[in-house]
């Protein structure tokens, strides 16, 4: 079905908490596994028909944030969200108190009763108008962003359509882009701000509820992390102070000599050549086009599965006025469609976002027939492998759209995979900061993020900014205000797609099965459980970086970077 014709119905909440409330009494009152096993597809039939309405809702109110009807389902669901989250908590309470538990695994596997567990204890119905005043809170940011309209050079833009000015060639050009874009978040700070800091205090309460001591490991639960938590992210950033940072110091200082400046700028850290950064030789359609010879050639897996998503309008990725600004791939369950959204501004973002999203959505259409909603897709640093792993996978073709630029793009791919790790840390790091000290004023939150940039961007400078040299720089962040403690996630991913790279060097066609194997896995084991069935080795080994970094080092070496 395509998604113009899928059809949206507001999901009557009455009657699908009666119906899941005698499906789950219907399974605690069953005599054997395989009577709760039919309950248990009733009740994921269920949850899947509530979670395809608000994905269409969401995905729709994303296209169009100015759409009145889409807005109003986003917030209707915005509601109702906690309380389907408390009826979910009453069936994984059910599933975790199964005599066949046993028999139910050899099923379903175990990783769905760990996620059980995790997501039990991290709910309540004590939170649920707390959850409610949070979820209004975040459509409050999301939308405040999605209405920048910036003037410049006679247009008025978005922040997606501002991409393209930020890395001109020309220095004064792109310096007054920044200085646009930051004056649009410097005159909303205080908004900012204060959005932030009802969100943190509501999370700190509904942590404090549950019987937390804060909301940091409410936060590793809330992201199904179920065999990890802060002390193996702590030792992981550890590792890329001592290995990234430096590697990635060297960059920006070949990346300065290329440009011929003496010093780095703020606005000069998006242009990595003097003769301009690669950009696609097209416009979206035509960069579908080849994304379809692509993934042909590829394999015939990829094949399938992109002649599926586009036939089936299931991308949508120009930016235009009224658009959420971002990228992301979700699923809708009924139709057993990936759906993958971004924002293309004419760089070469538009062809990473197009592998890294179809990443994602390649690994949801090879897992989506699993047996429940918590296997289409993994938990985020897993997920977030498949999408900067296919970004990897994808080098050959990149002629295709980058024709005489292609090696310097992949010098840009590749540098810039090393250059944006330390930024995850430093996201990551100023998190744990702000949870744990959950009455520090915004003004010291700020200050905090200002000295995290000096610890991962040593050289970095905003003398000519006095807003982000207070320490603004994170209001763009959305995932910050969104989904709290998801960004370490992408350098865990990244460290994995990066082993693939290496792979890739030496035994392609082995690189593929194991990242063919880790796709059609999904969501059915843990992170490390995923890592290790990729023949990958943990990031969490101390020595995991250290015994990679060198390969990576010495292609980049290898360039001629200047000729570029």
């Amino acid at each position: 079905m395509k998604f113009s014709e899928m059809v949206y119905e507001r999901p009557n909440m009455g009657d699908i908490s009666s119906q899941m409330k005698e499906r789950i009494a219907a399974f605690s009152s069953a005599e054997t596994a395989d009577e709760q096993l039919e309950q248990i597809a009733a009740i994921n039939n269920l949850r899947n028909h509530f979670m395809s309405m608000a994905e269409l809702a969401s995905i729709r109110n994303s296209i169009d944030t100015r759409d009145e009807f889409y807005k109003a389902e986003k917030e209707y669901f915005d509601t109702v969200s906690p309380e389907m989250e408390a009826i979910e908590t009453e069936f994984r309470e059910a599933l975790l108190a199964s005599p066949f538990r046993a028999e139910l695994e050899k099923h379903l596997g175990a990783q769905l009763f760990k996620l059980a567990e995790v997501q039990k204890r991290s709910f309540g119905n004590a939170i649920v108008a707390d959850m409610q005043e949070t979820n209004r809170l975040v459509t409050e940011y999301n939308a405040l962003v999605a209405s920048a309209k910036i003037p410049f050079e006679g247009k008025e833009l978005t922040l997606s359509q501002m991409g393209r000015y930020l890395n001109a060639p020309d220095r004064h050009v792109r310096r007054a882009a920044n200085e646009a874009r930051y004056a649009f978040f410097a005159k909303h700070e205080e908004d900012f701000d204060r959005l932030y800091d009802e969100m943190v205090k509501l999370r700190t309460r509904m942590a404090r509820q549950l019987g937390y001591d804060n909301y940091v490991q409410m936060g590793y639960d809330r992201m199904n992390r179920t065999d990890y938590g802060p002390a193996e992210t702590r030792r992981f950033r550890d590792q890329i102070k001592q290995h990234i940072v430096p590697l990635a110091e060297s960059l920006r200082d070949r990346q300065r000599q290329r440009l011929g400046l003496d010093k780095l700028q703020y606005y000069d850290l998006a242009l990595h050549f003097p003769t301009g950064n690669p950009e696609p030789k097209g416009d979206p359609s035509w960069i579908v086009e080849n994304g379809r010879r692509m993934y042909r050639e590829l394999s015939p897996e990829t094949d399938a599965f992109f002649k599926f998503m586009v036939d089936n309008e299931l991308l949508d990725l120009q930016s235009r006025d009224g658009k959420r600004v971002g990228g992301y791939c979700t699923i809708i369950p009924s139709a057993k469609a990936p759906f993958i959204f971004a924002n293309f501004n004419g760089t070469a973002h538009d062809v990473t976002v197009l592998t890294h999203e179809a990443g994602h959505a390649f690994q949801a259409f090879e897992s989506r027939n699993l047996p429940c909603p918590e296997y289409y897709f993994p938990t985020s640093e897993a997920a977030e492998i498949h999408s900067m792993s296919m970004e990897f996978f994808t080098w050959n073709w990149m002629n295709l759209f980058f024709e005489e630029d292609t090696e310097k793009f992949k010098f840009y791919h590749l540098s810039t995979s090393v250059l944006t790790i330390p930024y995850f840390a430093v996201v990551d790091e100023f998190q744990h900061f702000v949870y744990e000290n959950p009455t520090a004023t915004p003004q010291e939150r700020k200050a905090y993020w200002r000295e995290l940039e000096r610890t991962y961007f040593p050289s970095r400078t905003y003398e000519e900014s006095e807003y982000l040299e207070r320490g603004g720089y994170w209001h763009q962040q959305l995932h910050i205000f969104n989904y709290p403690f998801y960004y370490i996630d992408y350098g865990l991913a990244q460290v994995c797609a990066l082993q693939f790279w290496t792979k890739i060097q030496s035994n392609k066609e082995q690189a593929w099965k194991d990242y063919l194997r880790l796709c059609q896995l999904g969501g059915s084991r843990s992170f490390v459980e995923l890592v290790q069935a990729a023949n990958l080795r943990s990031p969490f080994d101390e020595n995991c970086i250290e015994s990679m970094i060198g390969d990576i080092a010495n292609w980049l070496d290898s360039v001629d970077d200047k000729a570029l």
